[in-house]
């Protein structure tokens, strides 16, 4: 049975999420903003999270004067595949880890491969 948890407790644990990411990896994050959304585009289940942007590894001189990077985390869906308030805590983290690591340009194979997947 999916949890049950309003948006402003489901926000709170992305920002828990981050708030454990490595204060060096954030310093070098550069035009992303992290979102909450209810539902991904299509309003289907299957998609927990999404970077949308050019990883940091893919700007070259010419990157400028472009609107951020996008990481949204989409509740439902993570709420949908959690049996406890435990299960969200631990797939927000991992979500937000993997969603950050497309940032860095780290793709879904190798993120597999670490266990982040």
């Amino acid at each position: 049975m999916p949890v049950d948890m309003s948006r402003e407790r489901f926000e709170e644990l992305v920002g828990e999420a981050l708030d454990e990411v490595p204060p060096e990896l954030l310093k070098v994050m550069s035009n992303v903003v992290i979102l909450v959304e209810d539902l991904p585009p299509d309003g289907g289940m299957g998609l927990l999270g999404l970077y949308e942007g050019t990883a940091l590894t893919d700007r070259g001189w010419d990157y400028a004067g472009v609107l951020p990077d996008r990481i949204t985390i989409y509740r439902l869906p993570t709420l949908h595949v959690c049996d406890t308030e435990t299960d969200v805590i631990d797939e927000v983290a991992i979500t937000v880890v993997h969603e950050i690591a497309h940032h860095f340009g780290i793709d879904d194979q190798r993120l597999h491969e670490l266990g982040w997947g």
